[in-house]
């Protein structure tokens, strides 16, 4: 009876941590966080060595993995579909992580294959990583962080008569908070990353069918959130639906041509590495 006992609480103790480990970051007061990127990979394999090198757990979700880091999930697919194009060029021009010291993370990843490129001028406290596929993640510096690397950012490159626009709507829709860094437009206040605005000389080409497909949030309601951006306006790109894994989601587009899934999560389970 005490070794069933046992083995009931370590089972319950594994689902637990699971649990808590697939959490990309606390909901905010309207039930929003940060949810993940979708790459539709040309090569799965590639991206997992590298996402698997720069510190991710990775689960099988249907069958697919889904590599999390702290603050963001990573899709490597999409079914049978191809995307074009890295993130330059797009309405996402890169994504973006923080490290608690870049220049000891960019030595453990060179050693493991993982193609980094240093930072702006030479800037120790940046890099950058390019997957094959063209996927651009900034690497800023945070010394004083827990974590060895965490999700920082989604940076959005528009014509400069949009921007306020865009941050505007981010920040209602998603329920943040417009600010400024380095004064330049961002929104905080959705849980796991900040959103960021910067120029582009003209108009940038939608996410969908690029190699970063689109980017997700995950909702804690997701009829009530839905309810809420239809009282805005805002036109669901097709209906709710349910997963085969136990999700509910729907898509919408930005005025400006990013995808974005809206996302009530079903479980995942344990990490399997």
């Amino acid at each position: 009876m005490k070794i069933t006992t046992f083995a009931a609480l370590l089972f319950a103790s594994a689902l637990t941590a699971g649990a808590a480990v697939a959490q990309p970051a606390p909901f905010n007061a309207t039930g929003v966080t940060m949810g993940h990127w979708h790459i539709v990979s040309k090569d799965v394999e590639a991206n997992k060595k590298i996402f698997l090198a720069m510190g991710a757990k990775m689960f099988m979700v249907g069958g697919n993995p889904l590599m999390m880091f702290p603050g963001v999930y990573i899709n490597l697919n999409l079914g049978n579909e191809k995307g074009e194009g890295g993130t330059p060029g797009s309405v996402v021009n890169h994504v973006g992580f923080i490290v608690n010291n870049v220049q000891e993370q960019v030595a453990k990843w060179k050693a493991a294959n993982v193609p980094v490129l240093p930072g702006t001028n030479n800037r120790p406290d940046q890099a950058f990583v390019v997957t094959p596929d063209g996927v651009r993640i900034e690497i800023l510096e945070d010394k004083a962080q827990a974590e060895p690397i965490k999700n920082e950012h989604v940076h959005f490159s528009l014509p400069e008569g949009e921007i306020a626009k865009a941050q505007a709507w981010y920040a209602k829709t998603f329920v943040g908070t417009a600010g400024t860094r380095n004064n330049a437009p961002v929104v905080n206040g959705i849980p796991g990353v900040q959103l960021r605005f910067a120029k582009a000389d003209a108009p940038q080409a939608p996410t969908r069918h690029r190699i970063l497909d689109h980017i997700g949030f995950d909702v804690k309601d997701h009829a009530a959130f839905v309810k809420k951006i239809e009282a805005e306006g805002i036109k669901l790109d097709e209906p709710v639906r349910k997963t085969p894994t136990g999700s509910t989601i729907t898509y919408i587009t930005d005025p400006w041509g990013t995808r974005i899934e809206i996302i009530e999560r079903g479980p995942l389970g344990s990490p399997v590495l």
